[in-house]
């Protein structure tokens, strides 16, 4: 099969590579009908995940239709279309068993680490691909619900909502800001209303990115650039700061920008993944009563993000900006890549 393969930082390649196999009695084969690239990837390509070898396949994301399954298996069945869930939930361990599932201690990859597919084990970005734990890491996937929306929620619906909205603590009528319009931030912004926040500010460099994130739900938008970017963003609190703040870049600047904007008493949302070392200031943060959180996305709203989008009720279409197949992958990283010329969101790649 052809599969994109990471060759070390800034290597990767569209390239045959051996079909994958039945290793245990949970697992399936999945045929990928459709994939995407998530930002992490690109994180992965500039060296800033060490943990993923050279050769791995990569990917996170995708849908597919079952051809094979394991001796175990008893609730899928060749032939159904599956979401492809980023994190792998063994469904019997401690952490599992309390919903933290991106800590599952099931062996396959790493005990205790949830995100094993495009890191630990060969991801989707392939014509095929082999899931572990194949029950309790797939979804299947409802009629009216198309490809283009369903890969939304193998990774970026539920990282904004759980790790944005939920770990932020959002509730009715609240102030939120998203650094970052990106699709995770944009994620972020179109869950947020799920929780009640009256008021949604963007917040980004790219001037594209927020006039799109109003059609997520963003009520203001303001562009960081402007000098006086925290200013405007007082003025939309009558002065008082935000009641959360959400970082969804991943870089020093933009969660120092989230610190400077949330009220006391307030919440500071990690979602980006961060390569570098971030200076927490903590003499300054101790005495406004500041919360932070930060994590892995656990994928456990699937099924309830799911109904939703499956009720147009998120607008997981709108993710979806450019088009290829899949003999077209390296053009598909090369447009994601270059997100701000191309107004690139999400890539839907096709077999």
């Amino acid at each position: 099969m052809k599969a994109l393969v990471y060759g070390g930082p800034g290597e990767k390649s569209w390239t045959d590579v051996p079909d994958p196999t039945i290793q245990s009695p949970s697992d399936v084969i999945v045929k990928v009908d459709t994939t995407t690239i998530c930002g992490t990837d690109l994180h992965i390509l500039k060296g800033d995940v060490p943990t993923v070898a050279k050769g791995r396949i990569l990917g996170h994301e995708g849908v597919g239709t079952i051809t094979e399954i394991g001796a175990s298996v008893t609730s899928l069945k060749v032939g159904d279309r599956v979401i492809i869930s980023c994190i792998k939930s063994c469904g019997h361990c401690a952490n599992c068993k309390t919903g933290l599932y991106s800590h599952c201690l099931g062996e396959e990859g790493t005990s205790g680490i949830g995100w094993v597919f495009g890191h630990l084990i060969d991801g989707t970005q392939a014509e095929f691909v082999r899931v572990p734990y194949a029950e309790n890491s797939l979804h299947l996937l409802p009629e009216g619900v198309s490809d283009q929306q369903a890969v939304m929620l193998s990774d970026i619906l539920p990282t904004g909502f759980e790790i944005g909205v939920q770990y932020g603590r959002v509730k009715p009528g609240d102030t939120v800001a998203v650094i970052g319009a990106g699709p995770v931030g944009l994620a972020a912004i179109c869950t947020a209303g799920l929780y009640g926040a009256a008021t949604i500010i963007a917040v980004d460099l790219d001037a594209n990115r927020l006039e799109k994130s109003r059609e997520f739900g963003a009520t203001d938008v303001v562009l960081s650039s402007a000098p006086d970017w925290r200013e405007q963003v007082m003025v939309l609190t009558d002065g008082q700061g935000v009641d959360v703040a959400i970082e969804a870049v991943g870089i020093p600047a933009t969660f120092t920008m989230c610190t400077e904007i949330v009220r006391p008493g307030g919440n500071v949302a990690n979602v980006g993944v961060h390569g570098k070392a971030v200076e927490l200031h903590v003499e300054d943060l101790w005495i406004r009563n500041i919360n932070i959180s930060m994590g892995l996305v656990n994928t456990n709203t699937t099924p309830m993000l799911l109904k939703l989008v499956a009720q147009q009720k998120i607008p997981a279409d709108s993710f979806a900006t450019h088009h290829f197949i899949f003999d077209e992958f390296m053009e598909a990283y090369d447009t994601f890549a270059r997100a701000a010329e191309t107004k690139a969101l999400k890539v839907v790649i096709t077999a």
